[in-house]
C-alpha cells in the first residue's frame, strides 16, 4: 500500500523540527523527476532556505580502498562526540546499464548509522556527470535546515566527481594511503591542487614509518603549488581510523580553516560563487530534461542516432536539426 502523500506544510514543519523520517521523505521528493514532486520540492526548499547554509561542508575523496567509509565513521563519531550533529551524504556509483545502485553505506558505517546525532543518506549517482547525484546540493540544504551542523559529502573517487564536489563544499579533504609504492604516482595534479588537506589514513602498526615518509613527500609536493585565492596553505595530516588516532588534529584544522576564511571574507565569497554555479547547473539540467522530453525530439531521436552511428549523418547536423525542432515551439 502506497504511503500517503505529505502536504507541503508537513514537509516544512518536519524538516525544521529535525524529524529524520520526514527529512528522508523530503530528500526522496527532491530526488524525484516527477513534475508535481519537483514543484512541491521547490516550495519546500524556498520555505526552509533561511535555516540552511549555516553548516561546515566537507568533501572527502580518495581512491577506492583508501578507507573513506571507515574514516567517515571514525571522524563522524569524533565530531558528534564534540557536540555536533552531522549528516553524511554518500554517493554510490550506479550501473549505467540498469540504473541500479548498491546503497551499502549504512552497512559500512554501522556504528555511525545508529548514532542519534548522525544522519546517513546514500544516494545513487544516476546519470549525473562524474558520479555525483544531481540533487546533492538540495539534499545538503535540507540537512542544514534540519539542524545538521557538519555536512560530509563522500565522492566515488573517480572521473570528475572530485571537481564537482569541490564546487559545493567549504573544505576539500583528499584521503591517501602510504606504503603503496610511489606515494605520488597516479595522483592527478588537479586533485592535489584542489585539496585543502591531504590526510594519510591507516597510519598505524607497521605502517607508521611509511605514513611519516609519505607525509614529508606530500608536504614537499604541496609546496610546489601556488597559494590559492583563499590564502589557506594546504596541510598534511596522518591518522588511523581504526585506532582513532589523529582525528582531533584533523577537526582542529577544519575549524582553523573556517576561522581564517571567515576572517578574510573568502568563506562568504566562495559560498556566493557556488550558489551562482548551482543555478547555472540547474538551468543546464532543466533544459536537457525538457529537450529530451520534447515530442518531436523523442520521435526523431532513435532514427537520427542510427544514422549518426552508421556514419550516414554528421553528429553536428543531427544535433542542429533536433535543436531546431526543440526551439521551434519556443520561438513560434
Amino acid at each position: 500500500m502506497a504511503r500517503q502523500r505529505l502536504t507541503t506544510s508537513a514537509y516544512i514543519e518536519g524538516v525544521l523540527a529535525g524529524d529524520r523520517l520526514v527529512l528522508s521523505r523530503a530528500i526522496t521528493l527532491i530526488e524525484s523527476a516527477r513534475p508535481d514532486d519537483t514543484r512541491q520540492a521547490e516550495e519546500v526548499l524556498q520555505a526552509v532556505l533561511d535555516r540552511a547554509g549555516k553548516s561546515i561542508r566537507i568533501g572527502v575523496t580518495g581512491v577506492p580502498g583508501v578507507g573513506k567509509s571507515t574514516f567517515l565513521e571514525a571522524f563522524g563519531k569524533y565530531v558528534t562526540d564534540e557536540g555536533h550533529k552531522i549528516a553524511v551524504l554518500t554517493i554510490d556509483p550506479s550501473s549505467q546499464r540498469t540504473r541500479g545502485s548498491i546503497l551499502g553505506d549504512k552497512t559500512r558505517m554501522e556504528e555511525l548509522s545508529r548514532n542519534p546525532n548522525a544522519f546517513i543518506r546514500p544516494s545513487a549517482s544516476g546519470t549525473a556527470l562524474g558520479g555525483v547525484n544531481n540533487r546533492t546540493r538540495e539534499v545538503m540544504l535540507l540537512c542544514e535546515a534540519a539542524g545538521y551542523e557538519v555536512i560530509f559529502i563522500e565522492t566515488v573517487g573517480v572521473g570528475q566527481s572530485e571537481t564537482l564536489v569541490h564546487g559545493m563544499v567549504d573544505f576539500f579533504l583528499l584521503l591517501m594511503l602510504a606504503g603503496a609504492g610511489d606515494e605520488l604516482q597516479g595522483i592527478k595534479k588537479g586533485i592535489m591542487e584542489m585539496a585543502d588537506a591531504v590526510v594519510i589514513n591507516k597510519a598505524d602498526g607497521d605502517n607508521i614509518k611509511a605514513a611519516k615518509r609519505a607525509s614529508a613527500e606530500y608536504k614537499n609536493a604541496l609546496h610546489l603549488f601556488p597559494v590559492g585565492d583563499s590564502g589557506w596553505i594546504p596541510e598534511v595530516k596522518t591518522c588511523s581510523s581504526l585506532m582513532n588516532m589523529g582525528l582531533d588534529n584533523i577537526w582542529e584544522m577544519v575549524k582553523r580553516h573556517q576561522r581564517q576564511l571567515s576572517a578574510n571574507g573568502f568563506f562568504e565569497h566562495n559560498r556566493k560563487q557556488q550558489n551562482i554555479q548551482w543555478m547555472k547547473e540547474r538551468i543546464g539540467a532543466m533544459l536537457e530534461d525538457q529537450f529530451y522530453q520534447h515530442t518531436a525530439v523523442r520521435s526523431e531521436l532513435p532514427e537520427l542516432i542510427e544514422k549518426v552511428a552508421s556514419g550516414n549523418l554528421p553528429a553536428l547536423n543531427a544535433a542542429h536539426h533536433l535543436l531546431n525542432q526543440f526551439l521551434g515551439d519556443k520561438q513560434g
